[in-house]
């Protein structure tokens, strides 16, 4: 497994071993091919990302060297050695104009080179590996993530006021019902494109996080919603990248927990 040290690479490593699998984990996609080669994995599963929003916008070369020959460079050499081939993407590579959910019918069209470069990963690892599994997931929380999602309830408790945008949806997802999904896609081995999301719905960037402070019990904190015009980021974001897997249901897959129940299993564990 690529991308061991982040959040989500954290959580597969946990699953996985908890399940008694034999665990590869490395931090980078890049240098580890020849030790796959060696290891003969029966299971590739890349969390190796960059997922700088903003710098990727200011750096497009190491977007795309990260982000799109990474997980080509992965496919093909799990097509040589025979092996599962599971790849993580993201809801940014809609454009986020659609009323309700996106499904894996609906055609991308990202707003920005980070969706671009993750797009363009999904389009070359299936062209070398065509067996390789793309799974689409976004407004990703857990332990140990430094994202906004995940570092909510830690702030409130500082006593920190709570700036999150109001205008800007998503479908939450826990990183380890995200794992335990992952897994369960490397022994299905059932190549295409998925989204993998908590179910319960949408949310709004503002809603996670005044939930997150109710479950967390932190009444006195403050929450301030504020619009995405406001912040002069570099690169623009989706206004709706709301996922529902079609795909999931097909295969007789069943929903992850609602994203309310997952946050306060997260909620419970700081």
């Amino acid at each position: 497994m690529t991308g061991a040290a982040g959040m989500v690479g954290r959580a597969v490593c946990e699953c996985c071993r908890s399940s008694g699998d034999a665990v590869l984990a490395y931090d980078h996609a890049d240098g580890v091919l020849k030790t796959l080669r060696e290891g003969k994995p029966d299971v590739v599963i890349n969390c190796a990302a960059w997922t700088d929003v903003d710098g990727c916008e200011r750096d497009e070369e190491r977007a795309f060297a990260a982000n799109a020959r990474g997980p080509e460079n992965l496919a093909n050499a799990s097509r040589q050695l025979n092996a599962v081939f599971v790849t993580i993407s993201t809801d940014y590579v809609f454009e986020g104009t659609k009323e309700g959910f996106y499904t894996e019918a609906d055609q991308p069209n990202p707003l920005s080179v980070y969706g671009l470069s993750k797009l363009e990963g999904e389009r070359l690892a299936q062209k070398v590996y065509p067996s390789t599994i793309v799974i689409r997931s976004g407004f990703i929380f857990g332990p140990g993530g430094s994202n906004f999602l995940s570092t909510i309830v830690v702030r409130a408790r500082r006593g920190e006021k709570i700036k999150a945008i109001s205008d800007a949806y998503g479908t939450p997802t826990y990183a380890r019902d995200l794992a335990l999904r992952l897994r369960e896609f490397g022994q299905l081995n059932h190549s295409g494109i998925f989204h993998v999301t908590n179910a319960g719905g949408g949310v709004s960037y503002e809603q996670f996080a005044r939930e997150a402070i109710l479950i967390a019990g932190c009444a006195s904190a403050q929450v301030e919603g504020v619009q995405s015009d406001s912040l002069k980021r570099a690169a623009p974001r989706p206004r709706n990248s709301r996922l529902r897997s079609l795909n999931s249901e097909a295969i007789g897959l069943s929903p992850l927990p609602e994203w309310r129940n997952s946050l306060s299993d997260f909620v419970r564990e700081l």
